[in-house]
């Protein structure tokens, strides 16, 4: 505690209120927040002479400045405790990274609805199922779907502009309904279908189908006799991989374990007696940290985040008890207006399910403890084989990927002891050099990482770069000329590869010097290398491949200025598509309704390079 703060005269003035404190370190950065019912209280407990829990003396340490809220209730202060939790993301508190929004499976209110990936605010008009644990339960939703119910799942631009049925319809897994092969009625019949399923009610739709199954087999329309019967046949065989229950009901049910550090939350999400899916948790724990405050911060930090706009059932289970756990149901109803049950002891079917999500979240922490212990050791490994004087803490590595000189993306990717540190991965588009220039596009995506690099800023100690020396000498020539004026710049080693690009050959190059080295195949520290190596790659083809699609979906109409979707989808239907439209002349151009002879030369030129 610095001389600047005094405890004594603090506590004085504190109220005996319910709130949420906020306490500061030396440079005014918020380093814990908690809240009280009784403020005095409270905190008069971190200044008693004979605290023994290791992590709050280190606190107390660190301890500059408080300040405080008043609330009006011990509820408020829960949801402002969780608030500023999550804006300032304090380094002695339990910290949720799960500030992504869930999502959600749209059936949309067109004329024609569409079945839809949705995630953020629920802006449009139509029917919401979910929340879904992640993006691929909603893709395997809705490709499950697809297979048994043939709606349209394009979007808005796509639907409006075909003149003839695309390929979803030629495979059997839409109806076409955007030139109108389905009649609306039939249509909507199987938008309902779809909808009582994505609602759980398996049953009613597979009895609905036999009855249209008998009576088009009773009027001698075997074909379509035929359609439901796959229909029913596919249904019957999702309906048994996914029921989990006897009886409907919505839950969460929550796996708790906590080892060495490393805490696991492993949720399964029940809806109508089916998993939706499931997802395991990893906040970020503060040294010498006990389970009850871990599962306390998870449980408050999860349900309380309103950015996330999921629906709480009104059933949790959780394999440990936590303190407060009535206060955070209350504190959900008065957030969300809706009652909650969290349960702790419970037998029979949901004892199962608290086994299996306890299972799970404790083989989760002990792969990532053997997976730690294995990084750890392979960075032992490669700081001996490079003799490096200081422990490595951060790795980078730089990889480039383009097709033929098109849609160039730098990868950044980086390693700490740990291994992969996602969360600061970096793309770089590449823009203005000569198409296929690595060299080039290496120099600029270096330039532009290290372009305000300073003293105390995030910088590697290690910097792999994917290439032979040519690359290299770039990166290198760069880090010469920005860390010039820095005290230590990081060490550069090319990764080129071996005969045959086979693994294990690999050539290691360090930058300075140009000296060139190989480790054995079967080393931890070339393994360490070839990791980094080999997720910088994927990184960058997964961009680049991520720009090139889009640039090839776009259309080149989009780009011409005055041609806006209502004359894009008059040019396409009127023409036939856009080879017709790039092969028109300036005649047949104006023919279209609403393109003038001043308009066609302008379509005419953009098309052809005039």
């Amino acid at each position: 505690m610095t001389e600047a703060f005094s405890a004594n005269e603090f506590l004085k003035t504190v109220t005996s209120s319910p709130g949420v404190y906020r306490m500061y370190d030396d440079n005014n950065v918020v380093i814990y927040v908690g809240k009280a019912k009784d403020l005095k209280k409270r905190l008069s407990s971190y200044f008693r002479k004979n605290i023994t829990n290791v992590k709050t003396q280190a606190l107390v340490s660190k301890i500059a400045n408080i300040d405080v809220t008043v609330t009006h209730s011990e509820t408020d202060a829960l949801i402002l405790e969780n608030d500023y939790i999550k804006q300032y993301m304090p380094k002695y508190n339990v910290l949720l990274r799960d500030d992504k929004s869930y999502p959600y499976i749209l059936v949309s209110n067109h004329k024609h609805p569409r079945l839809a990936y949705h995630r953020g605010p629920k802006r449009d008009k139509g029917q919401y199922f979910g929340p879904y644990p992640n993006g691929g339960a909603v893709r395997d939703s809705l490709h499950l779907l697809q297979k048994i119910f043939p709606i349209r799942q394009c979007d808005d631009l796509y639907y409006k502009s075909r003149s003839r049925p695309c390929l979803q319809y030629q495979i059997g897994r839409c109806s076409a309904p955007c030139v109108d092969y389905i009649s609306l009625e039939d249509y909507q019949e199987q938008v309902t279908l779809a909808t009582l399923f994505l609602k759980g009610k398996d049953q009613q739709v597979s009895k609905a189908l036999v009855i249209k199954m008998e009576q088009a087999a009773g009027e001698q329309h075997y074909e379509d006799a035929a359609r439901y019967r796959d229909q029913i046949t596919a249904l019957r065989r999702i309906a048994e991989q996914q029921e989990v229950s006897n009886a409907s009901g919505d839950m969460d049910v929550i796996g708790v374990y906590f080892a060495s550090g490393v805490a696991c939350f492993h949720l399964l999400f029940i809806r109508e007696g089916k998993i939706f899916g499931s997802r395991s948790y990893y906040p970020k724990v503060p040294v010498d940290t006990e389970l009850s405050e871990v599962l306390r911060a998870f449980m408050f930090q999860f349900y309380l985040n309103v950015d996330s706009q999921r629906i709480t059932p009104k059933e949790i289970l959780v394999s440990e008890t936590f303190e407060e756990q009535q206060q955070l149901a209350d504190a959900i109803n008065a957030a969300q207006q809706s009652k909650v049950d969290i349960k702790t002891l419970v037998r029979g079917e949901r004892a199962q399910f608290l086994r299996l999500a306890l299972t799970n979240a404790t083989n989760a922490v002990n792969t990532r403890l053997s997976h730690k212990n294995t990084v750890e050791q392979r960075f032992l490994m490669l700081e001996e084989a490079i003799e490096v004087s200081e422990k490595i803490q951060r790795m980078e590595c730089f990889d480039i990927s383009h097709t033929m000189g098109e849609s160039t993306v730098a990868s950044c990717v980086v390693f700490n002891r740990e291994g992969p540190n996602k969360a600061e991965y970096r793309r770089y588009n590449i823009n203005g050099i000569t198409p296929g220039d690595d060299y080039a596009a290496m120099k600029q995506a270096i330039t532009r990482r290290f372009d305000k690099v300073s003293s105390g800023g995030k910088t590697p100690d290690i910097l792999f770069i994917d290439g032979g020396i040519g690359q290299l000498r770039i990166a290198q020539k760069i880090v010469d000329e920005k860390f010039v004026a820095l005290d230590r710049a990081p060490t550069l080693i090319g990764v080129a590869k071996g005969e045959g690009r086979k693994p294990g050959l690999e050539t290691l190059i360090y930058g300075d010097n140009e000296v060139s080295f190989t480790l054995p195949a079967d080393s931890g520290a070339l393994h360490l290398i070839q990791h980094i190596r080999d997720e910088s790659h994927r990184f960058a083809i997964t961009g680049h491949r991520n720009k090139r699609q889009k640039t090839r979906n776009t259309s080149k109409l989009e780009s011409i200025d005055g041609i806006g979707p209502k004359r894009r989808k008059a040019l396409l239907q009127h023409l036939g598509g856009l080879q017709e439209v790039k092969g028109a002349s300036v005649a047949e151009l104006a023919k279209v309704p609403g393109i003038s002879l001043e308009m066609a030369q302008t379509i005419h030129d953009a098309l052809r390079g005039g």
